[in-house]
């Protein structure tokens, strides 16, 4: 331990939490409002810069060797077991801790403008804060008890935050969706922590990895099976959930639900990317079990192609984004699937920043489009919101892996490191990586050019104009689907009692969005383009992450291979020019250009001709309807059983009515010999001193 200051450490999660407290005791109507809007947005957005400018300190210091990992506070001491609050401070917490106080610095400020009108504007920022300090104790842990604190912690919040408009069916729907899901994956995270505390008698970071030998050598009583495989794919099920890998995918679109700025921070610098963290923390138990390897990568793959494939039908300017989300965790998965954990946390860095523009972008065109999300009522934005329109552009082009943009460093790493595996499910992960790039591409520059390109079409009455029901929506709504109502125009209307006119009125033209909402996006935009380029070298190939990453170069030699073939960030750019994904991604806008801007008969006559296939992409797979007639019928079915047979039969019909029923059955026994006539109590008198002398006679005699 040098170097480090542990008080200066602890102010780090500490500032956003007070900040929270302020906003959320203070300045809500359920303690009394007593501070005010500007109090409290003062109070969470000095919280957070005060994390960010400590977060940098702990940066420039780590870069100069400097690392910290200690405890903080000993909760208690149980079986020899220390239960305690501790900060392990390396390249990879300090990474980690920069781009999530960045990213939520930007959502606090953009909030100022895109919040402005909402009543819970207070409650909003305290949310927030309180969402930056969960992810900050997640990352800044050494121990698993913390890191099981933050992990369930930043679900909480994002339960609050995706129903934040709580007077929404479909919100309450999204957000108890999302914590259901998270509740799935978190029972195989605790058992993967619970087997490894059985098996080292720790949950200390260093200590487990320095016992991972009885982990190797440990055999699941009952099965033929490694303990570190069963382990490691349980912790893996926890990082599914999190970081919203198929199948347990289903809950981020929907999380759409709540405001943009909080899809920007869940979706970019936060929740999400807690998995992807959590297994590169865990890499030398990962590198021990070829079989958990796998099928992270068969997982990962998985997501990144067929979560791509439903981008491109969504006509909700945040529902692109979030499955660009989806597919881009799923290369991040790849990657650790892969063993190149340093190329998988390389992604989740410069992807924070592309994605957070991305989704403040759409939110800046939401604002100006009067909250209408419709694409296909946009059009010819460009000149109305020329900062919104050349930002969103440099986020696409860094998202599709365009050379020289940040995105492009560490997709295209990606791809070449799944090329150089060799494990089971590789021949299908590097098809699933190589396509997602055209269809990433073909998605997101349909979005762009639809909505910044192209005829006017807002301020007209047309067919996507949502004051009118989609009566399909809304009859599969009332048979019991209330996620039916996501794509209609019903759920719009719910949209407007909280925003009131809903979408430009005939005549009405859009405007650029204000300074606090428009300066976010300049500032993810700079690292958008130049971050990859600055960071590849020290992260990827140089000694960045030296002794907190742990690959075995001799079992997977991705990474030896990967440095190999480097020779600087613009040679490879240059070479990224004349290489499969971008000529892939280059397609991809081609065909969106021509489909969308050119011909626009095209999507049509795929619609007319293939149809089937629209209708399965536009059913997300079947997979929500899948989890309502399996486990959400299923537990219906299960929970009426247990109240029919356990609630009503035997504990109130056998147990409470029973026995009710046996005392009455006894009383109206001894209530025959409760006549009220004076000559049978005497009789009944009688008798019993007859029995008393008849039983003690013997004792007389004797």
């Amino acid at each position: 331990m040098t170097g480090l200051n542990p008080n200066l450490l602890l102010a780090v999660p500490l500032a956003p939490l007070a900040g929270s407290a302020i906003a959320g005791l203070l300045g809500t109507k359920f303690f009394g409002n007593v501070a005010g809007r500007k109090v409290a947005t003062v109070a969470t957005i000095l919280g957070v810069l005060v994390a960010f400018l400590l977060s940098f300190s702990t940066f420039l210091q780590v870069l100069d060797g400097a690392t910290y990992n200690g405890t903080v506070y000993r909760w208690m001491t149980v079986a020899g077991i220390n239960l305690e609050v501790g900060f392990q401070v390396d390249s990879l917490t300090a990474m980690m801790m920069c781009v999530v106080t960045f990213v939520s610095l930007m959502v606090h400020i953009y909030t100022i403008g895109y919040m402005a009108e909402d009543e819970g504007y207070n409650r909003f920022f305290s949310y927030i804060s309180l969402f930056t300090f969960s992810m900050l104790m997640l990352v800044m842990a050494n121990n698993f008890l913390q890191l099981f604190f933050g992990w369930e912690a930043v679900g909480l919040v994002s339960y609050l935050l995706i129903g934040f408009w709580y007077t929404r069916p479909t919100a309450i729907f999204a957000n108890m969706k999302a914590f259901l899901v998270n509740r799935v994956g978190d029972f195989g995270f605790i058992l993967g922590i619970g087997l490894i505390l059985a098996y080292t008698g720790s949950m200390d970071y260093q200590t487990v990895f320095a016992k991972k030998d009885l982990l190797v050598n440990g055999i699941l009583p009952g099965t033929d099976w490694m303990v570190i495989t069963v382990a490691c794919i349980c912790l893996f099920i926890g990082a599914m959930g999190k970081s919203a890998q198929f199948p347990l995918h289903v809950w981020l679109p929907d999380s759409m639900e709540g405001p943009t700025p909080i899809s920007a921070l869940i979706h970019a610098a936060t929740m999400v990317t807690a998995g992807i963290f959590m297994v590169s923390r865990m890499s030398p138990l990962f590198e021990l079990s070829d079989v958990a390897l796998s099928f992270v990568l068969i997982i990962g793959s998985i997501t990144a192609l067929f979560m791509g494939f439903l981008g491109i039908i969504q006509n909700d300017i945040k529902r692109v984004v979030a499955y660009s989300t989806l597919s881009q965790l799923g290369y991040m998965t790849v990657a650790l699937g892969a063993s190149a954990y340093s190329v998988a946390v390389f992604h989740l860095m410069t992807h924070a920043f592309f994605k957070a523009l991305l989704f403040l972008g759409a939110g800046s065109v939401i604002i100006g489009m009067h909250h209408d999300q419709d694409i296909r009522n946009m059009g010819g934005l460009r000149k109305y919101m020329p900062i919104t329109w050349i930002t969103s552009l440099l986020g696409s082009l860094a998202l599709i892996g365009t050379p020289f943009f940040s995105g492009f460093y560490s997709k295209d790493s990606i791809i070449e490191a799944v090329h150089a595996t060799h494990l089971p499910g590789a021949g299908f992960a590097n098809f699933a990586v190589l396509a997602g790039v055209f269809i990433t591409a073909f998605y997101s520059f349909r979005m762009y050019f639809r909505v910044f390109h192209g005829p006017e079409n807002f301020g007209k009455a047309h067919a996507h104009d949502h004051h009118h029901h989609d009566d399909h929506a809304v009859a599969k709504a009332a048979h019991g689907d209330p996620h039916a109502l996501h794509d209609s125009d019903a759920h719009h209307e719910e949209e407007e009692d909280d925003h009131g006119h809903h979408g430009l009125a005939p005549g009405e033209k859009p405007h650029e969005s204000p300074f606090v909402v428009w300066f976010p996006l300049v500032a993810l935009a700079i690292p958008s383009v130049l971050i990859g380029f600055f960071a590849i070298a020290p992260m990827l190939h140089g000694s960045f992450f030296d002794n907190v990453i742990f690959v075995d170069a001799a079992k997977h030699p991705a990474m030896h291979e990967l440095g190999e073939e480097f020779h600087g960030a613009v040679a490879m750019a240059i070479h990224g020019l004349t290489t499969a994904p971008f000529w892939l991604a280059l397609a991809g806008v081609v065909a969106s250009y021509y489909c969308y801007m050119v011909n626009p008969r095209v999507p049509a006559w795929f619609y007319d001709k293939f149809k089937f296939l629209h209708t399965l992409l536009d059913n997300k797979y079947y997979m929500d309807a899948f989890n309502q007639a399996v486990f959400a019928k299923g537990a219906r079915v299960l929970g009426n059983g247990l109240w029919q047979v356990g609630d009503r039969t035997i504990i109130d019909g056998f147990f409470v009515n029973g026995s009710a029923k046996l005392v009455g059955w006894f009383s109206s026994l001894t209530r025959l010999g409760q006549t009220g006539y004076i000559y049978h109590y005497a009789f009944v008198m009688i008798i019993g001193i007859l029995g008393f002398l008849v039983y003690f006679l013997p004792f007389w005699h004797a």
